[in-house]
């Protein structure tokens, strides 16, 4: 399934990173005195190749799917929350709905596999405002759950993938917000990074929707249950295949063609962060156009993030997913890149770069 996904080439130019350090360094402040905003515009200027780089027509795509797994009581919330989510996400309802109105952010929903007609009662080839319908083959009822069978089959999960690809490929701008929606969907995150970290599964396990102690470790035991069934699924598509979900399938395949188009791609919580997990696993150049937005609160993303090597923007204890977080890291990047663009150098300014010494 990989020769469905991108070839990535590698972003390091050794001059146009000089170039926008000194630019930084040049700007009317103390040397690096924006502390993590530089290395964010530092790093902005290399995704986009641009020592004045422009973050143009964003766009924020929450990918939605169902989890068979949720019949094994893993989650606090029915299954069918996911189905109503997304339709308060398209009557623009919900957090991030309100954060994608508050920061310009252009919204859409793609229905990867929840269990639910969105078009239903609607004129064949009628579409609704907001919304793209991708599922693969088989997936009108989310996958299958894991703990008994494969959660998709090569095939689906090769169409999710393609998906992905062809989403991006008709999206506009140069960045990509990713969010999710899935009732279930942190135990698939937590079985990939269990898989592709060699952690334990009792320090990936979190609360989800809002667990107990008791149902987090009722939650454990299912999950370590589905390791075992699909103990031999090691490479990254054949784990996805075994224990991801639909929505996340579709992200990975997303994230590698933004990747490939040198998008930037700001990454939510947990479980967006388990697609980039995917992906990184596949090829480690796609960490070079990933910002991370937030640390979740959600048990496991801290190791996520960890064994990626990569540090969040915020940390402010999220646990909602939708791409709330990645919303409200947004501001950070259009500031990091207006720096880089408007700030005045000391040349510009006539101010000296340092004060003369003091004579005895």
């Amino acid at each position: 399934m990989k020769h469905l996904l991108p070839t990535l080439n590698d972003l390091r130019d050794p001059a146009l990173t000089q170039a926008v350090r000194a630019a930084l360094d040049n700007k009317t402040k103390p040397l690096g005195s924006l502390g993590r905003l530089e290395s964010l515009a530092l790093q902005l200027g290399e995704i986009l190749g641009n020592q004045s780089p422009v973050l143009e027509q964003p766009q924020l795509v929450v990918f939605a799917g169902d989890h068979g797994i949720t019949a094994q009581g893993v989650s606090a919330f029915p299954s069918e929350v996911s189905w109503q989510m997304v339709e308060n996400f398209l009557a623009g309802g919900a957090a991030v709905s309100v954060l994608a109105r508050q920061h310009g952010l252009a919204l859409t929903v793609v229905d990867c596999g929840v269990k639910h007609d969105f078009l239903a009662g609607l004129p064949a080839g009628a579409q609704r405002a907001g919304l793209l319908v991708r599922k693969a083959d088989g997936a009108h009822l989310g996958t299958a759950d894991c703990s008994q069978h494969p959660a998709m089959n090569p095939s689906q999960c090769a169409q999710a993938l393609r998906h992905g690809v062809a989403l991006v490929q008709g999206l506009p701008g140069n960045a990509l917000l990713l969010g999710e929606m899935g009732i279930g969907n942190t135990s698939a995150a937590a079985l990939l990074l269990v898989r592709l970290t060699g952690l334990d599964i009792a320090d990936c396990t979190g609360a989800g929707t809002g667990l107990d102690d008791t149902a987090i470790a009722h939650k454990t035991q299912v999950l370590r249950a589905v390791l075992a069934r699909h103990a031999d699924a090691r490479a990254p598509l054949d784990v996805l295949a075994a224990m991801g979900g639909f929505e996340i399938a579709t992200m990975v395949g997303a994230v590698m063609q933004a990747a490939a188009e040198r998008r930037v791609i700001v990454v939510d919580g947990f479980i967006a962060s388990a697609a980039v997990l995917v992906a990184h696993a596949l090829e480690p150049l796609v960490l070079q156009r990933c910002v991370f937005a937030h640390r979740s609160g959600e048990r496991g993303h801290a190791a996520m993030l960890q064994h990626l090597g990569v540090q969040p923007l915020l940390d402010l204890g999220l646990r909602l997913g939708e791409g709330s977080g990645a919303a409200l890291a947004w501001p950070l990047l259009q500031s990091a890149c207006a720096i880089l663009r408007e700030m005045a150098s000391f040349a510009d300014a006539g101010v000296s770069e340092k004060s003369p010494s003091l004579s005895p």
